[in-house]
């Protein structure tokens, strides 16, 4: 079918001489914009390519009548080159307010951590070399010790993530064996994971006791006593609550159980801190669990423990060391950023004061009044950058911690609302998105709100840019 014009007539030809116009590829190579922009030669090269076959693609389909000028190619390219070279992987201001955003990467590092975790990451480090012997070390050394002394475990051992724990868990203590998990507690997590399909790949075997809204601690015992389950595995209901006509069995009850009839018993917590500390809602924690009689329990480095991506495990030495003599131990196991990071987020959770420095636990224990004077702080802020494009004024508003946390619980809060005063909000929300860095936040009612919960002082200056840039006719820059 032969192409034709917006206006529905077929395309001629290209004038004639219009495609022998084209700049030369070397001569947009030599332009100073693109030879003086230190970008690598590779970028401005594949940019040239492609800014000059669209260029002919166009005048051969009549989309253009003439050839861009050297100096229009070479703009053209630069730009092009410049988004090549962006990262896809990026920071962005976070005024959601959701703490643990998952599609935002979850808990962000405290300083120290960050800092830690870039200066092992520049050369070479003690990962796997003990200094005081002048040989071969454990990488899990450098965080074992300081979790086994905040949570009283016998040992400890750190993998990827939490589903890694769960899987590495399972493959020590129940491989071959029957598990006994209440149907209450079969929960999927993000990504469509699921709990039983974990437990198949551990080469474990499921044994469903109870009900969806109610197990007996009679349920555990029939299925120890039937010789259908030889462990027993406690989850976490972290991401959603069942209410209502419901009953479930307790961690202390299930581990009198456990230690009765000499089974093992697991415990997924999911997320949750070391510790009670007062930055946290009402969850449990791995000091307490351990307490309470868990063999084995897991949760996550990078949901309220406020660290980066891990899966920690915490226990009886002779299920850790059990599973630390697993050959998935090695396929799991962390790199060295991540550990500079955990060792650097425990080391702020010696004592509940150090903490605050956490970034998680100082945006969930932020009180309401502190949340309101900021949000009119950086209204004041923004009023004066925006130049009248937006009405500004604060709002109350409420969230989740996010993250598959504490379900239910829902943080009050504050935030800077913004109402364009011509054009809609969309074009707002998207302008914030493409700005460099991206701001995102949520529309509500016409607004474009931006919850200061997880707003830091050095975000308003990219707000206000953002904001003064914004052309609400065109919804661009």
């Amino acid at each position: 079918m032969s192409e034709r014009t917006s206006a529905g007539k077929k395309a001629g030809p290209p004038p004639a001489g219009a495609l022998r116009s084209l700049p030369r590829v070397d001569a947009l190579l030599s332009h100073p914009r693109l030879a003086e922009s230190g970008l690598p030669r590779w970028a401005l090269r594949t940019a040239v390519r492609k800014t000059l076959d669209e260029a002919r693609a166009a005048l051969t389909e009549g989309r253009r009548t003439a050839a861009p000028t050297e100096e229009e190619a070479a703009a053209l390219a630069l730009s092009r080159a410049e988004a090549l070279l962006r990262p896809r992987l990026r920071p962005v201001v976070n005024g959601t307010g959701v703490v643990l955003h998952t599609n935002l990467g979850r808990a962000p590092l405290s300083r120290r951590a960050a800092e830690a975790a870039a200066a092992v990451s520049a050369g070479w480090s003690t990962l796997e070399y003990d200094l005081s012997a002048g040989g071969r070390g454990s990488r899990q050394a450098h965080v074992k010790r300081l979790l086994c002394a905040l949570t009283g475990a016998e040992d400890a051992l750190a993998v990827n993530n939490n589903a890694a724990a769960v899987l590495l868990m399972l493959a020590a203590a129940g491989s071959g064996k029957g598990v006994a998990l209440s149907r209450g507690e079969l929960v999927e997590i993000g990504g469509s994971f699921r709990v039983p399909d974990i437990m198949a790949r551990s080469g474990a075997r499921l044994v469903e006791v109870g009900t969806t809204n109610k197990t007996h601690l009679s349920d555990y015992r029939r299925a120890l006593d039937a010789g259908a389950a030889q462990v027993l595995l406690k989850v976490h209901t972290s991401n959603f609550q069942v209410v209502g006509f419901t009953q479930s069995v307790g961690l202390a009850r299930l581990a009198r159980l456990a230690e009765e009839r000499c089974v093992p018993l697991l415990y997924d917590m999911g997320s949750g801190g070391l510790y009670p500390h007062p930055a946290l809602p009402d969850g449990p924690t791995a000091s307490e669990s351990l307490a309470a009689g868990a063999d084995v329990v897991c949760f996550s480095g990078d949901k309220l423990l406020g660290g980066p991506q891990a899966g920690i495990l915490l226990g009886r030495r002779r299920w850790i060391g059990a599973m630390a003599a697993d050959p998935l131990a090695r396929a799991l196991r962390p790199d060295k950023l991540t550990l500079a990071a955990l060792e650097a987020t425990l080391l702020a959770w010696q004592d509940p004061e150090g903490a605050w420095e956490l970034p998680v636990l100082s945006m969930l224990g932020a009180s309401p009044q502190a949340l309101e004077a900021r949000a009119r702080e950086g209204a004041a802020y923004l009023s004066q950058a925006g130049g009248g494009r937006c009405r500004v004024a604060v709002t109350p508003v409420s969230g989740p911690v996010g993250g598959g946390s504490l379900p239910g619980v829902e943080l009050s809060g504050w935030a800077v609302s913004l109402v364009p005063l011509r054009g809609g909000v969309a074009g707002l929300e998207r302008h914030f998105r493409s700005w460099t860095p991206a701001i995102v936040g949520r529309v509500h009612k016409g607004a474009l709100l931006l919850d200061v919960r997880t707003l830091r002082p050095e975000d308003w200056p990219d707000i206000a840019a953002a904001l003064a840039a914004y052309d609400p006719e065109e919804g661009r820059t």
